[in-house]
């Protein structure tokens, strides 16, 4: 088959990626002036997060690891990819239409499995009335999913990749309009919600329709290949399901905990969530097409290669940022969000557990790394039954530290869990054959990659204690001279040593 293009997916779908969670962070940064760590912040983060737990079942787990493999062997296959498309987007709709007008009317039980520790005050019903406004958000960005993945299936990754920065874009532009004309910010921010989730939808559906896909949906049909797809999908969606079932514990632990602990998190998660969308959002994407289709095309070589190289491609990227969140969190927290409502003791409490997600940044990425293994196989039960064990753990963890550590407790549990799930599907894949073996590159640049950032850990120390000065005349000018050390000094030490070459990284992104 035509070698796929790997490394330019990764870099196209990460730069995207990279430029949404950059505004992601300029809208973080109004939010936190504008509302501080109060209760309108705090109802936000409960609101926000509903739409975008569901939107995990139907989207990464039914779109991403059920229904992008099917679609990419029909594609590779020549057969009615369209049709399919079309039958699985009728579904997708009216299961999604259900879902809102059910979730809208029982929003209070949402909200109490959500953050019980609101209930009895204000913030309980600020969460009701967001999450009704904001819930419709799931049907639009999950609808935009199938067509994400119609996008990526074929080898077009840009404009699926480019649709989340309007997200930013609205709900920044909606607090700045707001507070200038003297709109209610809060109020101005969670009715953009539904429309960026409008505007991101258009895009796709618009470029899906260019790239020879216009879906159009129908009555549902319940045909064999809906069927099928609901077969994978049931323990895909399970197994986000236990996904969301770590991410509510974390969230009642922190609702029960300090004022401003769900705020904390949410911040905490922004930053981890960079480095982590970047590269695992990109390999995720990337990966699992190429891979089916290989497999569709009985090229075990070239599965084999794009599975080292995503590998490889991970750990470089990753294991650098995740020492950089462990050495410098603080001043990261501060040049971002201290300013406003949101004060210096904030920024510390929010540094702390920036530091513990940091330690757990390598476990979420290498997840995306190895889960398309079991999924270009068709194989979501195992992912699952993987999941439920990651639960349990998470579930441990978290309950039996948050009468010690409070809050951090949740940042504790998420760490301790990603390690276990990776060390499941590490060893888990043991029988798939040679096209998930360690090709000889990979063991030898593997240990040079942590050698490398291991030192760029000890000059990023070093420069943070040599710039004190110069924090104290300018958190951003100081900020941005220690970033980029850590960059130009990580990727220096790491050609120096071998654990890359830069002649290589150009060549792949050519090919």
């Amino acid at each position: 088959m035509k070698p796929a293009r790997l490394v330019t997916g990764f870099v196209t779908v990460g730069g995207w990626t990279f430029l949404s969670r950059l505004l992601g962070f300029v809208r973080d940064a109004l939010v936190a002036a504008y509302l501080g760590a109060g209760p309108a912040a705090e109802a936000f983060v409960v609101a926000f997060s509903l739409p975008n737990m569901f939107r995990r079942f139907f989207a990464e787990g039914t779109l991403n690891v059920a229904f992008v493999p099917i679609f990419s062997k029909k594609v590779e296959a020549g057969e009615n990819a369209r049709r399919f498309a079309e039958d699985t987007l009728s579904a997708l709709a009216f299961a999604l239409l259900v879902l809102t007008v059910v979730a809208t009317i029982f929003m209070p039980l949402l909200v109490t499995a959500m953050a019980a520790g609101f209930i009895g005050d204000e913030r309980f019903d600020l969460a009701v009335d967001y999450g009704r406004i904001a819930f419709p958000y799931v049907l639009f960005i999950s609808l935009g999913a199938l067509f994400s993945g119609v996008l990526n299936a074929t080898g077009r990754f840009a404009a699926a990749a480019a649709a989340p920065v309007l997200l930013n874009i609205i709900l920044s532009l909606a607090m700045i309009g707001a507070a200038k004309t003297g709109i209610p910010v809060e109020r101005a921010l969670i009715w953009a919600v539904p429309v960026a989730g409008i505007a991101q939808l258009a895009v796709v559906w618009r470029a899906a329709a260019k790239a020879g896909f216009p879906l159009v949906p129908h009555r549902p049909r319940f045909t064999p290949e809906i069927r099928r797809l609901l077969v994978l999908a049931t323990p895909a969606a399970l197994a986000g399901g236990v996904v969301q079932i770590n991410l509510l514990i974390g969230r009642q632990v922190a609702s029960f905990s300090q004022d401003g602990a769900l705020q904390y998190l949410n911040l905490a998660d922004r930053l981890y969530q960079l480095p982590l969308g970047v590269v695992a959002i990109a390999i995720g994407i990337v990966l699992l097409p190429d891979l089916s289709r290989r497999l569709q095309a009985g090229d075990g070589k070239g599965a084999r290669d794009a599975y080292n190289r995503a590998f490889e491609f991970a750990l470089l990227l990753t294991v650098p940022a995740a020492v950089a969140l462990v050495v410098i969190p603080e001043p990261l927290i501060s040049f971002l969000f201290q300013r406003g409502a949101f004060t210096a003791e904030d920024a510390h409490k929010t540094a702390v557990a920036v530091m513990i997600y940091g330690l757990g940044l390598p476990a979420f990425v290498m997840q995306k790394v190895l889960q398309p293994l079991y999924f270009a196989r068709e194989n979501t039960r195992t992912p699952f039954r993987f999941a439920v064990f990651a639960m349990v753990i998470n579930a441990a963890v978290a309950i039996g530290l948050a009468f010690v550590i409070g809050y951090l407790a949740a940042a504790v549990a998420t760490t301790v869990a990603a390690w276990a799930m990776v060390a499941l599907l590490w060893f888990g894949k043991s029988g798939m054959g040679e096209e998930v073996t360690a090709d000889p590159r990979l063991v030898r640049r593997t240990p040079r990659i942590l050698a490398a950032a291991v030192l760029m850990g000890l000059l990023l120390y070093g420069t943070n204690l040599a710039l004190a000065p110069v924090f104290e005349l300018s958190r951003g000018l100081a900020t941005l001279l220690l970033v980029s050390v850590g960059i130009i000094g990580y990727f220096a030490i790491a050609h120096a040593i071998g654990a890359t070459r830069f002649a290589e990284l150009r060549g792949s992104v050519r090919r």
